[in-house]
């Protein structure tokens, strides 16, 4: 061949060469504009049935003009207690449980940065050394010399390899969305960790509290019952009591003082779970909350918003949408299954018989191209996964719509027994009143001799009672804003730790 047919042949191999790059260039192009599409049903956000307001927000007897709005944002500085304050602040900042969930938010981030790597391509490295040999009949076999002996080799190969899966029909771009919504279905976990982190110190500190005004009272009491015995004493003595009063006025005092002991210990068992709230040894905060203080004063009446902004305010109903959103995706990853993949592929390697020769004697290899994996049949397994993910997906939407309506439910409860409880804690305080006017009423018959001792000691008993339940009431009244607090959302804007 001369130089003239040499440089024809050339000339051909590029114009060969050029054609079936602008080829594949074509396909490629046309194989991405498909890549628009992607198989499965796109999700929609549900538009579930709420209704137009709340039946327990309706005013009741004596609380027309004491309406307060809900800040739910910074629910507890509405109490306006500094030390429930530093507590909630200390609690977002240490609290563990809030810290395990940051992890879990870190985690889901992780897991999508892995489904998103499967729109690019991947390259790998490879260096091979391999040595092979032959053996060939000896002539005693019937050959000659010339065919007959051994030899061996040696190679040396190394290279990259390289594969990009082009996303057709959307399998790794459906992927790559439910990754998206668990992340933020786990961002939406770790608030609603938040809302019940500062719920729960609030109840906690509000039991606390309302344990220590119940000390209070049965402290007032025991020194209001050794007065009374004292004196059922000396009448004694002076021949105007008998011994049953005596006793019954001794009996009393002690029944009183035995309860005291354990009181105490319940104030010691608050402090410890607000120490575990807040991250803490048990014993951190005893010094700091042993100190009595009263309950922290409440607004008459909480308005909170409507029905349809807890949608927006809640995030476990937040969550759960998301969970439906990443339920959903997963039917068109599934589904992506039943049609073709195609791959652009590549390699270039460098191979040689001895290392000796690799800078001279090389041999340079390269391949390019696409390629196409079908599953065609693998005995219904590719079905059976979208049945599944349809499924997951509608169980998914039915927790949706469950978590709505426990949603609903808990803020009518907690509107309704906020209401009722503060009527209740009017009629108890009323209740006080009249008994610590009928002690001392009783007390002073007894003394100028109009009443027997049992009229004392009932009228004490009665006392003690009703301060002891107008404790608990208040007690329960400030749980009960709380829980309703809670079940508004309210909570998760101030120190989002968890994302």
């Amino acid at each position: 061949m001369n130089d003239r047919e040499e440089e024809t042949t050339m000339r051909t191999l590029h114009i060969r060469k050029i054609r079936f790059l602008k080829s594949s260039l074509s396909a490629l192009f046309a194989i991405l504009l498909l890549g628009g599409c992607a198989v499965g049903p796109d999700f929609k956000r549900p538009s579930p049935d709420v209704p137009q307001q709340w039946m327990g927000a309706q005013a009741g007897p004596g609380q027309e003009n004491g309406s307060a709005s809900a800040a739910l944002a910074s629910w507890w500085l509405t109490f306006n207690d500094p030390a429930l304050n530093s507590l909630i602040e200390r609690g977002i900042k240490s609290n563990l449980d809030l810290k395990i969930a940051g992890q879990r938010i870190r985690q889901s981030r992780a897991a999508l940065s892995g489904a998103s790597s499967g729109l690019w391509p991947g390259l790998d490295a490879n260096a091979r050394y391999q040595r092979s040999g032959t053996h060939l009949p000896s002539d005693s076999d019937g050959l000659s010399g010339a065919d007959s002996g051994s030899g061996s080799r040696n190679l040396y190969r190394s290279g990259f390899d390289s594969s990009w899966e082009l996303d057709i029909f959307g399998g790794v771009r459906r992927g790559i969305e439910a990754a998206e919504a668990e992340v933020q279905a786990s961002v939406e976990s770790g608030r609603d960790v938040l809302v019940s982190l500062v719920s729960e110190i609030g109840i906690e500190y509000i039991q606390l509290r309302g344990l220590q005004e119940q000390l209070r009272i049965t402290r007032e009491n025991l020194q209001l019952q050794e007065r009374s015995a004292e004196i059922t004493k000396k009448r004694f003595d002076a021949g105007f009591a008998s011994a049953l009063d005596v006793a019954n006025a001794v009996a009393q005092v002690a029944g009183t003082r035995a309860q005291i002991p354990s009181q105490e210990a319940s104030i010691r068992q608050a402090i410890y779970r607000l120490g575990l709230l807040l991250g803490e040894n048990p014993a951190a905060l005893v010094g700091e909350l042993s100190p009595e203080k009263p309950l922290p004063s409440l607004p008459a009446r909480i308005i909170p918003d409507l029905p349809s902004n807890l949608l927006e305010r809640r995030p476990d109903i937040r969550m759960a949408e998301e969970r439906f959103h990443a339920a959903t995706a997963k039917i068109g990853v599934a589904k992506a299954d039943l049609f073709p993949r195609f791959f652009l592929t590549g390699s270039a390697s460098l191979q040689a018989n001895a290392l000796e020769s690799w800078s001279s004697s090389i041999t340079r290899l390269w391949a390019v191209g696409p390629s196409v994996s079908w599953n065609i049949f693998n005995g219904g397994l590719t079905r059976s996964r979208i049945e599944a993910n349809r499924a997951l997906a509608e169980q998914s939407l039915l927790e949706y719509r469950k978590t709505i309506l426990t949603a609903l439910q808990e803020v009518e409860s907690a509107l309704l027994a906020f209401d009722k409880e503060a009527q209740r804690q009017a009629s108890l305080q009323e209740a006080v009143e009249s008994n610590r006017r009928a002690v001392d009423l009783a007390e002073r018959l007894y003394v100028s001799g109009q009443n027997d001792f049992l009229s004392v000691l009932v009228s004490q008993r009665s006392l003690y009672a009703s301060q002891a339940e107008l404790a608990r009431s208040m007690d329960r009244n400030a749980t009960n804003l709380i829980s309703l607090y809670k079940a508004l959302g309210g909570g998760w804007e101030t120190g989002q730790k968890a994302e």
